[in-house]
């Protein structure tokens, strides 16, 4: 019971104004612990800063509405083939790359990547780079790249060539 009391202090702070305090720890969605109360003081995680002096938009409104440019863009590039969009993946990618210890861009399988940072810290799962690249100059995943591939292939055949 303890458990579930913490779990609606801890949704009521994220979306409800955070008036309950409860000590203790809370398991994010990797089963790793933070401090449920931490969150409900109002202490934000340590987010890496990218290579740029600014974002696209000033920082709490990309803390808030990140999801929103992305999936509006995504729609934009899928559905309307706009490649010119704002707020790429991509580009958000390239900016808030973090560097491991051999100074290489790390993927999002670290807990230092700039995304994981605060999805970890409120157990909000990434499923962006099940597809996509989480390092700028990486590859997109296997699966994808034999769809893409394939594409390619039946375009190129029906066109009559072969490529």
């Amino acid at each position: 019971m303890k458990f579930g009391l913490k779990i609606l202090a801890l949704f009521l702070a994220i979306f409800g104004g955070g008036l309950i305090v409860l000590p203790g720890q809370v398991a994010n969605a990797e089963g790793q612990n933070f401090n449920g109360s931490a969150l409900l003081a109002g202490v934000l995680p340590n987010i890496p800063k990218g290579k740029g002096n600014s974002c696209i938009a000033p920082t709490d409104f990309m803390r808030r509405n990140h999801m929103n440019l992305l999936k509006h863009d995504r729609d934009e590039t899928v559905h309307f083939g706009n490649r010119q969009v704002k707020a790429s993946l991509k580009e958000c990618v390239a900016c808030h790359a973090v560097n491991g210890a051999n100074n290489t861009p790390i993927t999002v399988e670290d807990p230092k990547h700039f995304c994981r940072a605060c999805h970890d810290y409120v157990a909000v799962k990434i499923d962006c780079f099940e597809c996509h690249a989480s390092r700028p100059g990486g590859t997109l995943k296997s699966s994808l790249d034999k769809v893409l591939m394939e594409n390619k292939a039946l375009a190129a055949y029906a066109k009559g060539s072969e490529e």
